[in-house]
């Protein structure tokens, strides 16, 4: 049992060994199901604090939140955002659009990244700082395609307070199993990191003349369950079926609810007719329109884009699917990470 009645201190004034200790307690009291509240008043901190080392565990590992941060910044050190969080910034600037996540703003201007990096990272960045984030990470300001579409929260709460229940109700009286899916491209040009040299000798990276990419559909489950598939094509009818199809044989008869955003192929009649020809072995369901942020699979696209950072840049694009591959089947063997990614706070309702 845990005492619920410690005072807040300042953990500030607590040794290394004190703070990594109350990390451990309030990680464990999560997976246990503790409510945020309960679980910070137990370790004597705030709610906003327990809610960060458990971001922090979903992106980088439970020992990463454990360990925790150096205390202060060190001479010459002047980088805001961790290389995660620079992961998941990009990610979501590249693939979604301010309203999309309930941002005030229609277009991605530095105001827009801004305001995303002190919502997801929790801090307040100056302008002139977010621009030469930008700039580092190749981001140039480009005339967008127009979409009508803009996330509604009222459809939002719906689906946590109503759908999703329903969702997981029935798949426990129907023995089903709940699969969270989604698509991501992997650039050869989009993932280079940073490398120490002489001040004012600006290091070179060889690389290779030509761009090539590779595309990937995934699912996860709650219980740590990953499945992916590979191709090189855009996302069409026939590619999701193929995946739908690896989904139901390697499911050995056990039903599977599967969860998607509302892209447009999902929604096809080519697989709608496929999936109703199949409807004992499989069932579709969609998140509200422009919500990311609810679907856990996002995660596993972080996940991947970050350990993409490390090694050799790929040379050809077989390489880059090699690598793309060895990453998703290391993650696979650990389903422990793959659950991690249900402990974000904003995913914690399908844990």
């Amino acid at each position: 049992m845990y005492n619920l009645n410690i005072m807040k201190i300042d953990a500030r004034k607590l040794s290394p060994e004190e703070q990594r200790e109350k990390r451990t307690i309030a990680l464990r009291m999560r997976e246990q199901g503790y409510t945020f509240k309960a679980t910070a008043e137990a370790v004597g901190v705030h709610m906003r604090t327990v809610a960060k080392w458990t971001e922090t565990a979903a992106q980088e590992g439970k020992q990463a939140a454990i360990k925790g941060g150096q205390r202060g910044a060190k001479a010459g050190e002047r980088r805001s955002l961790s290389s995660s969080q620079e992961v998941l910034i990009q990610t979501l600037i590249t693939d979604k659009m301010p309203d999309q996540l309930k941002l005030g703003f229609a277009l991605w201007t530095r105001d827009a990244v801004r305001e995303l990096i002190q919502e997801r990272c929790d801090f307040l960045m100056p302008v002139r700082t977010v621009g030469e984030y930008l700039k580092r990470w190749g981001y140039t300001p480009q005339r967008p395609l127009k979409r009508a579409y803009q996330q509604n929260p009222k459809v939002v709460q719906r689906w946590l307070d109503e759908e999703y229940p329903l969702i997981a109700q029935r798949a426990k009286v129907e023995n089903a199993e709940i699969q969270w899916a989604d698509e991501t491209g992997v650039r050869s040009d989009s993932h280079g990191g940073r490398s120490f040299a002489p001040a004012g000798k600006t290091p070179v990276r060889l690389v290779s003349g030509s761009r090539f990419a590779t595309n990937m559909i995934s699912s996860v489950t709650n219980r740590g369950k990953l499945r992916f598939m590979m191709y090189r094509e855009t996302m069409t009818s026939q590619v999701l079926i193929r995946f739908l199809d690896r989904l139901v044989r390697g499911s050995e008869g056990r039903k599977i609810f599967l969860i998607l955003d509302n892209l447009r192929v999902h929604h096809s009649k080519k697989v709608a007719a496929w999936v109703e020809a199949r409807k004992e072995q499989i069932e579709l369901f969609f998140l509200p329109a422009y919500a990311p942020e609810l679907n856990p699979d996002e995660y596993l696209n972080g996940d991947l884009k970050q350990q993409l950072k490390t090694g050799r840049a790929a040379r050809t694009q077989a390489e880059l699917e090699e690598r793309v591959r060895s990453i998703l089947r290391r993650i696979q063997r650990r389903p422990g990470r793959v659950s991690s990614y249900f402990r974000h706070p904003k995913i914690a309702y399908a844990a």
